[in-house]
């Protein structure tokens, strides 16, 4: 039995996420648990998102959530998820992915169909940003990843940064922003990697 990592599962997401923001559609990927109400009829039973992140394309675009497991099951859709109330400043489907991040272990993919922007939620923060119009972007998608897994969700910015203050981030890779304190995570990536393995890191030596 082959083991899928939350690695995986996160580009799987991303990817899929950037080519609905290029639509300038909507979408919400919640990864873990919960508190939801499923709005349509579960016609389509569990799958593996891996295997098919076109079945996971089309109900992505069915009003509400797609929910899945640790193991990138998909287990439903079209779900919405309960929030105590809207949170100012924010719509609907943006207040249901900051309380969906806040659920310890979750990770959560928005997609914004305002500014075709995809962003990663964990720990109730916004941690990444993806600009869907950034000439090939999906292929800086599992770089990215990898440097996030790397620094931690832990380190990285506050909701407000991530969603009103995007100068707040440091871009690493064309289209790709990681928010928090760019003096901070300069260090700290400098701390992790020398120069030249961060850019062998990177795949740009």
């Amino acid at each position: 039995m082959i083991e899928i990592s939350l690695k995986e599962v996160e580009e799987t997401l991303i990817k899929v996420a950037l080519r609905v923001a290029k639509r300038g559609e909507g979408a919400l990927f919640v990864v873990g648990e919960a508190d939801y109400n499923v709005l349509v009829d579960q016609a389509v039973p569990p799958f593996k998102a891996l295997d098919n992140p076109k079945l996971l394309e089309s109900l992505a675009l069915i009003d509400g959530a797609v929910i899945l497991d640790y193991k990138g099951i998909v287990m439903a859709y079209g779900a919405m998820i309960k929030t105590n109330s809207i949170m100012r400043n924010f719509g609907t489907r943006h207040s249901a992915a900051i309380t969906a991040s806040k659920k310890p272990g979750n990770l959560v993919v928005l997609v914004s169909e305002e500014d075709k922007k995809v962003r990663v939620l964990k720990e109730g923060r916004v941690i990444m940003q993806i600009d869907a119009l950034q000439r090939g972007v999906e292929k800086s998608v599992p770089i990215a990843v990898q440097i996030m897994e790397s620094i931690g969700a832990g380190t990285l910015g506050t909701i407000g940064t991530g969603l009103l203050a995007p100068s707040l981030g440091i871009a690493l890779v064309p289209g790709v922003i990681l928010f928090g304190s760019a003096y901070y995570l300069g260090k700290l990536i400098t701390q992790r990697f020398n120069t030249s393995g961060f850019f062998s890191f990177l795949g740009l030596e």
